[in-house]
């Protein structure tokens, strides 16, 4: 966890100053994995780690940036023009801000101190924590307060005019409107949401790290977007209202799917299917039917592995260790895929034998170390009170 005192000491010594202090949690996603970007459904809660940022409002519209994980310092000022090299952290911070500034013309200059405990490249989402809290320190120490849809929107467009990654607003989404205690349920189209509670009394979340990490940026997710933008014009074929996959029924997949070409065929048929267990696992959660839910997730699992083609063998190893554990009542890779984490559904007396047994024969399988991490649900983006 974040020690927020030690945060503000660190920007006092950078800065002489006193700061405020925001956050914003990661998140992971229990199923509906890729649906978001075709308008469909997700079903994500924010996790106990986060990203938190310090900051100081200036005179002028230059920002200086610390961060700690990296320890290095950079900066830019908004009456110049971009000019971001590729890869750099600090490109994640600038385009929220000059999106910012676009939104709402008034944007003044900081100081800021940033500091995040989500792993990185682990599929929990470390990126958007960063852009929702950056998005609301921003806002509120320049006195502009932004509501939280177009906070997650404009983080959601600095991965794509920023970074290079053409991302669903799941992320952000949940990072700035997630509930302690509950998941959400999220209709990516309409951002129409529920909150839906998520007892963990008798049940742990838990996460666990394979070690693989990715890059979205540069990784096939923007391939699986096209594959499903061209699932789209040729269905309207047959379907002629279809805008996105979301409006595809899984009845109308049998009746047309096999009109579909390989492997465009069987991406479609895994974010039909993906919706349908989305919505089936949120209902489930509402009845308290924990093993019902965890055999969706297994479901969700073997459909991205074998039908989006997004899993991993070290995702799928560890998929395959979990389900052969007593107790464990359902696992799937988690986030954008080709690494990163799977979350895992497992009894609370079961967690020490679960813990000991991935960790063990997952090194045995891999010759790595996973890290695991067991997580409530979090709350949304937030300012701290010191």
């Amino acid at each position: 966890m974040i020690n927020y005192q030690e945060l503000k000491e660190k920007f006092i010594s950078a800065y002489a100053a006193g700061p405020r202090i925001f956050r914003a949690p990661g998140r992971v996603n229990l199923i509906g994995e890729h649906t978001d970007y075709n308008g469909g459904f997700v079903l994500p809660m924010a996790i106990e780690r986060e990203a938190a940022v310090a900051i100081s409002a200036r005179n002028d519209r230059k920002f200086r940036v610390f961060t700690a994980n990296f320890d290095e310092t950079a900066e830019f000022d908004l009456d110049r023009p971009f000019a971001g090299r590729r890869g750099f952290w600090l490109n994640y911070i600038e385009g929220v801000v000059r999106l910012l500034d676009a939104e709402r013309a008034s944007v003044k200059g900081a100081d800021i101190v940033i500091w995040s405990d989500v792993p990185s490249g682990a599929g929990l989402s470390s990126s958007a924590a960063l852009e929702v809290a950056i998005g609301l320190a921003v806002s509120e120490s320049s006195g502009i307060g932004v509501d939280r849809v177009t906070l997650a929107k404009i983080g959601q467009r600095t991965e794509h005019e920023f970074v290079g990654a053409k991302v669903g607003i799941m992320d952000q989404f949940v990072s700035a409107h997630a509930t302690e205690g509950h998941a959400l349920l999220l209709d990516c189209r309409s951002l129409e949401f529920e909150n839906v509670p998520l007892d963990t009394s008798g049940i742990s979340i838990v996460i666990c790290d394979t070690n693989v990490k990715h890059d979205l940026a540069t990784s096939a997710y923007n391939t699986r977007r096209q594959e499903c933008e061209e699932a789209v014009s040729l269905l309207r074929r047959f379907m002629p209202g279809v805008e996105q996959l979301r409006d595809v029924s899984v009845d109308d997949f049998e009746r047309y799917g096999d009109s579909l070409p390989e492997p465009i065929r069987r991406r479609a048929r895994h974010i039909v299917t993906e919706n349908a267990r989305t919505l089936g696992a949120a209902a489930a959660l509402k009845l308290g039917r924990m093993s019902e839910l965890g055999g969706l997730m297994y479901a969700s699992h073997d459909s991205l592995r074998d039908d989006y083609e997004v899993s991993s063998p070290e995702l799928d190893t560890m998929v395959r260790i979990a389900s052969g554990i007593n107790g464990v009542l359902g696992a799937r890779m988690t986030g954008g895929g080709f690494g990163g984490s799977t979350v895992n559904l497992v009894k609370v007396e079961s967690l020490d034998t679960f813990k000991s047994t991935i960790t063990t024969e997952y090194h045995s399988a891999t010759s790595i170390e996973p890290t695991i991490l067991i997580s409530g649900a979090a709350a949304g983006a937030s300012e701290v009170e010191i």
